[in-house]
């Protein structure tokens, strides 16, 4: 009886397994119509002989692709799994951001961040966390912003952040919100204020984008 692609794949991986001078755990395996794929990783070459020859024992096995490459312990660790682990090491050691919450995808290289998070500010440091691995060739972030943010919120921040630092009031700002979007609106005396209202707006909780729309009245 023919085995199917799956049945294949599954006793290349058990043969894999068996064989004791192969360390299957950075080998890939991909059946196509009775075509193994052999991809990953091995710590020398005549283990990636070794892994060949036990996928060639196997029987079913029409043909062959080997795409293993021989990396060395010295080298950096830059297989998929291994992203993922050191990214997720990271999220745990950093303060800003709530790991629990944050799923992490890597293929090829690509990491995937989704999930939510109750600040915009957390989002920005996962991915600036994951960029920063050794191996990582890009970073979608979709993770999304829980809290919607209310108009009377970001304006009340906007004030007291005027009061703090400018020692004057915020009344010719007016703020408008859609979804996580605000919309800065109004007067002000100097571009620092503006850049004090952008702040306080990117301060309140939900906030994913902020359209600064305000014009300095010299």
């Amino acid at each position: 009886m023919n085995k199917t692609d799956n049945q294949l794949q599954h006793d290349v991986m058990d043969e894999l397994e068996w064989e004791p001078s192969v360390d299957p755990a950075d080998i890939g395996v991909a059946v196509n119509d009775g075509v193994v794929t052999l991809s990953g990783f091995v710590k020398s070459y005549p283990e990636k002989l070794a892994a060949e020859k036990a996928a060639r024992r196997v029987a079913g096995v029409k043909a062959l692709a080997e795409e293993i490459k021989v990396r060395f312990p010295s080298d950096p660790k830059t297989a998929d799994h291994e992203i993922a682990k050191r990214i997720i090491d990271q999220f745990a050691w950093n303060v800003s951001i709530p790991d629990k919450t944050i799923q992490v995808k890597v293929e090829h290289g690509w990491v995937t961040l989704t999930g939510k998070v109750e600040w915009n500010y957390q989002s920005h440091e996962a991915k600036r966390a994951a960029g920063r691995i050794t191996g990582v060739v890009g970073v979608s972030n979709l993770i999304e912003v829980k809290q919607v943010p209310t108009a009377s919120d970001v304006k009340d921040r906007i004030m007291a952040a005027f009061k703090r630092q400018a020692g004057i009031d915020a009344a010719g700002v007016t703020v408008v919100t859609d979804g996580g979007t605000i919309r800065l609106n109004g007067k002000v005396r100097a571009w620092s204020e503006r850049g004090i209202a952008e702040r306080a707006a990117w301060s309140a909780p939900g906030v994913s984008k902020v359209e600064d729309h305000l014009t300095v009245s010299f």
